[in-house]
C-alpha cells in the first residue's frame, strides 16, 4: 500500500475567539473517532487563553499552528481533505467573505475554498452581531462558495437558565453529506 493509500483523511479545525471554544477538544475527539487526523489553526485572539492549547497539541499531536511559516520552514499539515471552522466568530465570517487574508486562519480559509476542499462552519455569533445586513451578506457569500454551516449558536441561557450544547458534532455531519 502507498503512502497516499493508507494516510488517514486530514482535517484541517480553525478556532476562533469565542467561549465556547474551550470545549473545541470536543470536536477533535470526535473528528479521530471518524477516523481523522486533525490540525488546528487558531486565530491569533483564540490563543490568548480561549482554549487549552497544551491540550489540544496532546490530542492532536501536532503544534497548533496561528501565525505564518517562512517559505523555508516545511509545511507542518498535509494538505486538507476537509476544513472545519468552529467556533466561527462574527468577524471571521466576515473577513473571510470580503476576502481578507491577515491571519494564517483567514489566509487558509480564503485558499481552502478557492481549491474547493469541503468547508463545514458552526457559527458562534450573538443574536444582535448576526441581524447585521453584513453578516447576512457574507453568509450567502460563503454559501455561494459552497461553504456549509449549522445552525447559529448564541450561547443564549434557554427559559430553563441553561446554555444549549455547542454540538460540534454537527460540522462533521455537514461533511459527511456532500
Amino acid at each position: 500500500m502507498t503512502e497516499q493509500a493508507a494516510r488517514k483523511p486530514f482535517l484541517y479545525v480553525v478556532v476562533c475567539a469565542a467561549g465556547i471554544a474551550a470545549d473545541v477538544s470536543k470536536l477533535i475527539t470526535a473528528a479521530q473517532e471518524r477516523d481523522w487526523e486533525t490540525g488546528v489553526i487558531a486565530t491569533p485572539v483564540a490563543m490568548n487563553g480561549f482554549f487549552d492549547t497544551a491540550a489540544v497539541e496532546a490530542l492532536t499531536g501536532r503544534p497548533i499552528r496561528s501565525a505564518w511559516r517562512t517559505p523555508a520552514e516545511p509545511r507542518p499539515f498535509p494538505a486538507p481533505d476537509a476544513v472545519v471552522v468552529a467556533p466561527a466568530t462574527f468577524n471571521t465570517v466576515n473577513k473571510w467573505a470580503a476576502g481578507i487574508a491577515d491571519t494564517l486562519a483567514l489566509g487558509t480559509l480564503c485558499e481552502a475554498a478557492g481549491l474547493g476542499v469541503p468547508i463545514a462552519v458552526l457559527p458562534c455569533v450573538a443574536d444582535a452581531l448576526a441581524a447585521h445586513p453584513a453578516y447576512r451578506d457574507s453568509l450567502e457569500r460563503l454559501r455561494d462558495m459552497g461553504v456549509r454551516f449549522g445552525e447559529p449558536y448564541t450561547g443564549e441561557p434557554g427559559d430553563d437558565g441553561a446554555r444549549p450544547e455547542f454540538g460540534w458534532e454537527r460540522a462533521l455531519d455537514l461533511l459527511e453529506r456532500g
